[in-house]
């Protein structure tokens, strides 16, 4: 396994996060606040919530030295049945889901240079987004992941020195009477937040890690505390920059944001522009393809998934099954994909988890006295985010009632349907089954079971 320092584990949360959330996310939040002053408003509150969700997993994450995100953390918070739900439902559909959004953006904004004027063919979209998941290279990650931290934060502070040009040219007149016209909708307001903290989405990662984390109990808190507000900061710039340069209503019309500011900023160099967001996802892929295999082989070694999934390559030292079984699901799910939807799909799951996580906080605050806390946030911290995390998980449902999260509930709680016969019960036919199933892929892929550690 990798060994993370504290620039490494920035670089992963801010190359992570800055992919391809803040070229999508703008119009969708737009359409749901309605005006700028609000869209504004919540980028801003936004990056704000991701800060405390990410303090309160600084303290579990210091508190329960194990890789896997939430996964360790509703384990000795509430138990093996919670944490199975959530590994099943974050490796067979969050995590792979989201490692497909991205691609799919990534694709996007690679292809769109090619036909000015009109619409990618969805065939091209999805085979250079295939091409992109299959392009991860885990022995090289942290060496592509700092060429590309750089490539990113040159891409985001480019549109922002663009933006103070046209605030010294005088072109401010999108930004103002910013409130008028917005929206107030209860379930438009929650749709909003949710793509917006899409784009904030990987303030999380490095709790995937623990384990591979050197120094995690000054290294983890620290790279939190410098990576998201440095985040939040360049978003909200980069938002005030678009609207410099269009109205909000073509900002609505537009296919691709950055691309539609490059060309009115840049012509003819505005290929500049989709050249930063394509390498902008490809990190974001490259470092979201990199936690969910940890998570998949901690889930592995823990019994809730098959056991090849926690074996490690005998060359590489990586848990290459867990990477490979992830970019396969990743590539099914774009098939279908619909970028949009997939972003309401996953949000609406992966907030109630991260709530749960955080009242797991809270409930160990009081259950479990005895665990050493090097990082212990005021209590009003994980509070607060159990309640956001209730109106966005609630207010969507409440205001425009989906099939899709009546089809996420039950897919989460279907997993019942393996976890009683498989796990609970063990049953004995499946060992016969699996054992020369793992013999022969584990000479084929050249992998071992994890050394165990208590």
């Amino acid at each position: 396994m990798s060994q993370v320092g504290l620039l490494s584990g920035i670089c992963l949360i801010v190359g992570t996060m800055i992919g391809s959330g803040i070229f999508i996310s703008p119009k969708a939040v737009l359409e749901g606040t309605g005006a700028v002053g609000p869209c504004l408003c919540v980028w801003a509150a936004c990056g704000v919530l991701a800060t405390m969700g990410a303090l309160c997993y600084a303290e579990l994450g210091t508190m329960i030295m194990k890789s896997g995100g939430e996964y360790p953390y509703l384990m000795e918070g509430f138990g093996p049945l919670l944490a199975y739900l959530y590994s099943w439902s974050t490796i067979i559909v969050l995590k792979p889901s989201s490692f497909a959004i991205i691609a799919l953006s990534c694709a996007e904004y690679a292809s769109t240079p090619f036909y000015p004027g009109c619409t990618p063919p969805q065939v091209v979209t999805k085979c250079l987004a295939a091409a992109c998941i299959c392009m991860y290279r885990s022995r090289l990650f942290f060496y592509i992941q700092m060429m590309l931290y750089w490539t990113q934060l040159l891409s985001v502070l480019s549109i922002i020195s663009f933006y103070c040009c046209n605030c010294f040219l005088g072109n401010t007149q999108n930004l103002k009477d910013p409130f008028a016209g917005a929206t107030t909708s209860f379930g438009a307001i929650g749709l909003a937040f949710y793509n917006g903290l899409w784009a904030y989405d990987g303030w999380n990662q490095l709790n995937f890690i623990t384990e591979e984390l050197k120094n995690p109990y000054r290294n983890l808190p620290l790279a939190i505390i410098i990576g998201i507000p440095l985040v939040t900061v360049c978003y909200i710039f980069v938002n005030i920059a678009y609207f410099s340069v269009m109205t909000p209503t073509e900002l609505l019309q537009s296919p691709a944001v950055a691309v539609t500011f490059g060309d009115r900023v840049l012509y003819p160099l505005s290929w500049i522009v989709p050249l930063f967001v394509v390498f902008s996802t490809f990190g974001a892929a490259n470092g979201s393809c990199f936690t969910a295999g940890r998570l998949t082989h901690v889930a592995g070694r823990e019994g809730h998934m098959v056991r090849i999934m926690s074996y490690i390559s005998v060359k590489r030292y990586t848990p290459s099954p867990a990477l490979m079984f992830n970019g396969i699901v990743s590539i099914i799910y774009i098939m279908p994909a619909d970028i949009n939807t997939l972003i309401n799909y996953f949000s609406f799951a992966q907030w109630a988890f991260y709530g749960l996580t955080c009242l797991a906080l809270i409930v160990m605050r009081f259950t479990r006295k005895e665990l050493q806390r090097p990082v212990k946030v005021p209590i009003v911290i994980p509070v607060l985010v159990v309640i956001v995390s209730c109106y966005l998980v609630l207010a969507p449902i409440i205001d425009k009632p989906e099939w899709e999260y009546l089809y996420c509930t039950m897919f989460i709680v279907g997993g019942l349907l393996l976890y009683v016969p498989f796990i609970y019960y063990k049953f004995n036919w499946t060992r016969c089954i699996m054992r020369p199933l793992t013999m022969h892929l584990q000479l084929l892929l050249e992998v071992v079971p994890p050394e165990k550690s208590e």
